[in-house]
């Protein structure tokens, strides 16, 4: 049975961070992990991402900036790569990590470079 708001999200988490990523995803899913791949496939990427409210290139920019306010370096990488995919440039990304550096903190913006360097190195 179909569930649209599941499709819709898969949908958009391909579009959003790359075929590559997810299926490497859904491969590592365990019986430990389904059901937490399922919930932010639904979740996030469905019912959040799939909301008309804001533009695919907003919501990177948003989410860039909460990653650093929080430390989720891991994730970090990834959506910088979403970043690029959805229309950012790298300078607008540099914008968006020297805005960060006001209100999440120098240290964590610093990092925030160091992770986009690597990541935008061919840009």
């Amino acid at each position: 049975m179909s569930d649209p708001t599941y499709d819709a999200g898969m949908q958009v988490r391909r579009e959003v961070l790359g075929d590559e990523h997810v299926d490497r995803a859904e491969a590592g899913k365990t019986a430990l992990t389904a059901d937490f791949q399922e919930l932010i496939t639904r979740y996030a990427w469905g019912s959040v991402w799939a909301r008309p409210g804001l533009d695919r290139r907003m919501r990177s920019a948003i989410t860039i900036t909460a990653l650093i306010a929080h430390g989720h370096w891991t994730e970090l990488p990834m959506h910088l790569r979403a970043a690029r995919r959805n229309g950012l440039s790298s300078e607008e990304i540099v914008e968006v990590l020297l805005q960060s550096a006001v209100y999440c903190g120098v240290p964590a913006a610093n990092h925030a470079f160091a992770i986009a360097q690597d990541v935008l190195k061919d840009d």
